[in-house]
């Protein structure tokens, strides 16, 4: 599974710069196209995003439906290098793609959540989250330089081959996962009913709704942040372009020892108190870049440290989150909320881009960073008055076990979160979303 997600969405990587150099360079896209084009990889997700989650919680088997979503990526990705050849590719094609990609993509991140729950034992889960979150920053660092070298050497249309190839071969390994599943369906009341259920199952659990509302407020402010970020870095810090992607890199390199250290720590204090505290540094380096001043050098060496920090920071929360939801869940109604957590974090994206580029327009740039800086910090609120802060803190290892408990629980993991919800067993893409 982890080698599957790692080589997915390194070719997802690549296609991002791919997909939209052909439609620049070689169709002459215009502006309101590039538009269309963009929006269209975020569409299925919107419209179809509640109902994946519902599809899921009725399968008594989510890998057949993973795969086919994987074989179907890779077929329409096939077909633009095709098109292209064959002299009859235009961006309505490339549109077409990304929609039946985005949608494909939509029902796999619906059938992959409990998935996981379902084939990885409850001890290891964490662990399993940060192995994903890993994939994502390894896809982060290498996965432009690859496309920039794929695209210089093959052309554009050629190098979304490479997309087309990692879906096939996630497909076969997935397929080669001989772990039985164990889920029971859940019964289904009609469509509408099955997403309203997880709709008030998100809201009503608190630890849950806090997870959710910390989720929508740091991706509103971080994408307000990521509208004005390149501007303000270019115009107003002055820093070179080319050390712009460097930054960019370190990020990466920092959700690869934030997976490293979240899936140590956490067997130690539990995923509880790593929540506590990475979501109180979450503003730190917005914090860092809106009132940053001085030489060259040392913009860029705090712009290094505080870049790095925060990759680990980001990969430690979406962990830890993913985590909890799995834990305060129960089996028939993973699925809807994952969708439920996903549809609002993701949809938030859009209003907190508009928001932050007409804000700047009036207040500055310097000043909506600073905004959005104490913007993310409320985000702690929501996680620090929840039942996922304990009212005594100690170390997980050192939890009594109590007598009552199955001969075999005692290996399953502790943990210092009050649960809300029956546990029979016991969550954000990147520094580019910041969750």
């Amino acid at each position: 599974m982890w080698t599957a997600r790692t080589i997915s969405v390194t070719g997802s990587e690549v296609s991002k710069l791919a997909i939209p150099l052909t439609a620049i360079t070689l169709l002459t896209a215009s502006p309101s196209q590039m538009g269309m084009l963009t929006a269209a990889a975020s569409v299925p997700a919107l419209l179809f995003g509640l109902q994946a989650g519902a599809i899921a919680d009725r399968l008594a088997r989510h890998r057949p439906l993973m795969i086919v979503c994987e074989l179907v990526s890779c077929a329409a990705a096939a077909t633009i290098p095709l098109a292209w050849l064959l002299g009859v590719l235009n961006v309505v094609w490339l549109i077409a793609v990304a929609l039946v990609i985005g949608t494909a993509g939509v029902l796999f991140k619906a059938a992959n959540f409990p998935h996981v729950a379902a084939v990885v034992p409850a001890a290891q889960r964490t662990e399993a989250m940060a192995g994903f979150h890993a994939s994502y920053s390894v896809a982060s660092v290498g996965g432009p330089g690859l496309a920039g070298l794929l695209v210089q050497v093959l052309t554009a249309p050629l190098a979304v081959l490479m997309e087309a190839l990692s879906f096939l071969v996630s497909a076969v390994l997935l397929r080669a996962i001989r772990t039985p599943e164990k889920n029971t369906p859940a019964a289904s009341q009609g469509m509408w009913r099955d997403v309203v259920e997880g709709l008030k199952t998100s809201v009503t659990n608190p630890a849950l709704r806090a997870l959710l509302a910390a989720g929508v407020t740091i991706n509103f402010f971080a994408m307000a942040y990521t509208a004005v970020y390149m501007l303000y870095m270019l115009n107003t810090l002055n820093i070179p372009k080319g050390l712009i992607g460097v930054l960019t890199a370190l990020s990466g390199i920092g959700g690869l020892l934030g997976a490293w250290i979240t899936a140590r720590l956490s067997k130690r204090y539990g995923e509880d108190r790593i929540l506590l505290i990475s979501v109180v540094f979450f503003p730190i380096e917005i914090l860092a870049v809106g009132l940053l001043a001085g030489p060259l050098w040392w913009k860029l060496s705090l712009l290094a440290l505080t870049s790095t920090i925060t990759g680990g920071i980001v990969v430690a929360f979406a962990t830890c989150m993913g985590a909890i939801t799995l834990r305060e869940t129960t089996p028939e109604l993973r699925g809807r909320v994952n969708a439920t957590m996903t549809f609002a974090v993701q949809g938030v994206l859009a209003l907190g881009g508009l928001a932050g580029g007409f804000l700047a327009e009036f207040l500055g740039l310097r000043p909506v960073i600073l905004i959005c800086a104490a913007g993310i910090a409320l985000s702690a609120v929501w996680i620090w008055t929840s039942p996922i802060r304990p009212t005594h803190l100690k170390p997980a290892h050192l939890k009594p076990v109590r007598s009552d408990l199955e001969p075999n629980s005692a290996s399953a993991p502790a943990t210092t979160s009050t649960s809300l919800t029956a546990r029979p067993d016991q969550l954000i893409e990147s520094k580019r979303h910041r969750l």
